[in-house]
């Protein structure tokens, strides 16, 4: 199966995603990790990307996508996968379906904008050992305070509301327009996500063997 998630940035597509490789033994495909992988084996399209980041500049359509059908044209694919983070914008998901790429469904997992500046904003992290807590959810035994190491807890600037608020803004003007483009096709499926994560996980891989 050929699957693309979408998500608001702090909606758990990640997760989601995990759990849905696991249960379909298939890769999931995170840009990011393609692009990083890319520039470690000095594939061309890794080179080619490696010029724009060096110079400060985004990686552009059409080496993103170079990167993205060499990933997908290798052996654990061949049984399907999952992207998540791509495409993310109209003329991204146009040239995907230029390369010929059939999707199978596209799960929008859905969470209030609101529920997810508090849920990103609240994380706080351990510099030194990398644990991570929650002012609501998953509090440390002393406020501040590492309960693995001692170190005292920071918010991540990515963290930070302004940024969670810029990230948002970012994917409902350039992301969002996919769940028209998908719902058009015939392809798209809509998950409520819920207050528990195993509760967005059961109607995921309901939405996934529908």
């Amino acid at each position: 199966m050929k699957l693309i998630l979408l998500g608001a940035p702090g909606a758990g597509k990640g997760t989601q995603a995990e759990v849905i490789s696991q249960h379909l033994n298939i890769p999931t495909i995170s840009t990011g990790n393609i692009i990083r992988e890319a520039l470690k084996s000095g594939t061309e399209m890794g080179m080619k990307a490696k010029e724009y980041m060096d110079s400060g500049k985004l990686v552009p359509d059409d080496v993103v996508i170079g990167i993205i059908k060499d990933r997908l044209a290798q052996d654990d694919c061949s049984n399907g996968f999952i992207l998540d983070g791509f495409p993310r914008t109209i003329p991204q998901a146009e040239a995907l379906d230029r390369m010929g790429i059939v999707i199978d469904k596209v799960i929008d997992i859905e969470v209030a904008d609101e529920t997810i500046a508090r849920r990103v904003s609240g994380r706080r992290v351990c510099p030194a050992c990398g644990a991570s807590y929650h002012v609501d959810y998953k509090r440390p035994a002393v406020e501040g305070v590492c309960d693995k190491c001692g170190d005292t807890l920071v918010q991540r600037k990515d963290d930070h509301p302004d940024t969670v608020r810029e990230r948002l803004h970012v994917y409902h003007e350039q992301t969002e327009p996919l769940k028209s483009y998908y719902a058009a096709q015939g392809k798209l499926t809509i998950v409520e996500g819920q207050e528990e994560v195993a509760d967005t996980t059961r109607l995921t891989l309901a939405a996934v063997e529908a």
